[in-house]
């Protein structure tokens, strides 16, 4: 049977005797100026496609928003039960909702999730790094530490703001390896919450914002996303160079540095830093397009460090779909397929991903093991 020919006003398709096709005409000059947002290949490969909608053994997912402020103020799941309907269906038995904030904000995030379905989520709490910029702020954000825990936080989320846009009383950023905040986060380990840790963004966000850019597709539909201005902003090795100084300077603080401790484009980096600071650990969350590219490099990671790295996804609502797909990254050996297969240019990158095929050691370690250590979880059973 003969292919539908694609439609394109500057190609004239006729038929061939016995039902094929050719194009008699192309125009050329059409084509070198065609826009690389219109540009949308298909592979042609052909290789098999394995189906894993479920995690080999019962998985914790430790970078998930479920709370109110990443969607407009409303709640990311009107309906919890249908959220532990897709848990239960996916294997997954704990959620780290990083959204719990302070304050009543947090007492209502554990309410809703962490009281209401015990084992089945950990909130974490925030810190309003603002309050730096007076001159108590410090001791503020200690007493916020302290009434987070009693309120029933399981850990503390620090986002890239810190770094980013939060200012001194002098308008200078402060940076993570500010001395106040690491007073701040050496009181979380003293009091035991974990830190998950995001600071700076993708390498191609630094840097500049050109031809050669790796992200540009997705840096023309999030702009507010480029810190490459180096006038407003530090640059990306300063930002993680003061994620590691933080680290060595609190080792009684665990940390799980969020997006493979958000350097996934050096994994050198990541292993120096784990050989430095047996408090370090990353987790994967939204960072599959930069491991997938260099799978056996992670895979080693994982093997020579399998107490460090955690699963987690960072992708909200979570989704059977979006779980499968991580499934299938992590537990099988297949090959060049779409990161984001609903996505007609991936987000990430125009690249495909391979998966790693770890072992159920492996598997265990990132899925649950390090995840119920750090969070103090039980054992997790079979769903």
């Amino acid at each position: 049977m003969a292919e539908s020919p694609p439609v394109a006003s500057s190609f004239e398709w006729h038929q061939w005797p016995k039902g094929r096709t050719r194009v008699t005409e192309i125009n050329w000059d059409e084509l070198d100026a065609l826009h690389l947002k219109s540009w949308t290949p298909r592979a042609q490969l052909s290789l098999p496609v394995t189906n894993v909608p479920r995690s080999a053994v019962p998985s914790v997912d430790v970078h998930n928003h479920l709370g109110r402020s990443l969607n407009d103020g409303e709640w990311m799941f009107d309906d919890v039960s249908r959220l532990i309907s897709i848990m239960d269906q996916a294997n997954v038995r704990t959620i780290v909702n990083l959204d719990g904030m302070w304050g009543d904000e947090l007492s209502e995030n554990i309410e809703r999730y962490d009281a209401a379905y015990p084992g089945r989520f950990a909130t974490f709490c925030r810190l309003e790094w603002e309050k730096l910029a007076e001159p108590d702020g410090a001791d503020q954000l200690i007493a916020s530490l302290d009434d987070s825990k009693r309120r029933g936080a399981r850990g503390v989320k620090v986002w890239k703001n810190l770094g980013l846009s939060v200012r001194d009383a002098d308008g200078a950023l402060i940076l993570p390896d500010d001395p106040r905040v690491i007073r701040v986060l050496e009181h979380a380990g003293r009091v035991g919450l974990p830190v998950l840790i995001h600071v700076a963004d993708p390498k191609a966000f630094f840097a500049p914002l050109d031809e050669t850019n790796e992200r540009i597709d997705e840096l023309r539909g999030q702009r507010d996303w480029w810190f490459g201005d180096t006038d407003v902003y530090p640059t990306f090795d300063r930002l993680v160079d003061g994620l590691a100084t933080l680290v060595i300077a609190t080792p009684g603080t665990t940390y799980i540095g969020a997006h493979i401790g958000c350097v996934g484009e050096d994994l050198d980096w990541v292993e120096r830093l784990f050989e430095r600071a047996d408090n370090f650990h990353v987790d994967m969350g939204g960072r599959m397009a930069e491991i997938g590219r260099q799978p056996r490099r992670f895979a080693a990671l994982a093997r020579r460090y399998p107490e460090r790295v955690l699963f987690g996804t960072d992708i909200y609502p979570a989704s059977t779909e979006a779980y499968a797909l991580y499934f299938r990254f992590l537990e099988t050996e297949d090959e060049a397929f779409d990161y984001a297969p609903e996505e007609s240019i991936p987000p990430q990158g125009r690249w495909t991903v391979s998966a790693l095929g770890l072992d159920l050691p492996a598997l265990a370690a990132v899925y649950s093991d390090n995840a119920c250590r750090i969070l103090a979880l039980s054992e997790p059973t079979a769903l």
